[in-house]
């Protein structure tokens, strides 16, 4: 008897578990969505809101590794000063998970169609935490 109602209770919680992570998955392809529609606009600042506003963000690109969110954001206006070298931003999602409680593990690609510079594509990793209710960018490795 206890055995079934063992087996009871795992089906409820992974049921549970499954309902929070399609919300919180939700939550986090609309952040990134908001951020390829801000970065299209021109507007970094409103595209850095996807990102943990701490000195422990982490970003690692082709030049090595930023630390901090405003090192983070004065490298973005230095590598993207106008609307040219921006260009227009698309996101191609390659792998999702939950590897544990309230973290996710994101892996894309992106594409920066800019007439004037020449395209521009590489492929991102993202690791993101819960941080007092809301799904924030703590670690970007992004290639390209």
């Amino acid at each position: 008897m206890r055995n079934w109602l063992f087996a009871i209770f795992l089906i409820a919680i992974t049921g549970m578990a499954q309902a929070q992570t399609d919300k919180d998955k939700k939550e986090i392809l609309a952040t990134l969505n908001r951020q390829a529609s801000d970065w299209n606009q021109g507007n970094i600042k409103s595209f850095m809101n996807g990102y943990w506003e701490s000195d422990s963000l982490m970003f690692v690109g082709k030049t090595g590794v930023t630390y901090g969110y405003d090192a983070t954001y004065q490298g973005y206006l230095k590598r993207y000063p106008d609307l040219a070298t921006m260009g227009k931003l698309k996101f191609t999602y390659i792998n999702f998970s939950f590897p544990g409680p309230g973290v996710a593990f994101l892996v894309g690609k992106f594409h920066l169609t800019r007439p004037e510079k020449g395209d521009l594509e590489g492929h991102y990793t993202l690791l993101w935490k819960k941080i007092k209710g809301k799904w924030v960018i703590i670690c970007d490795h992004t290639s390209g």
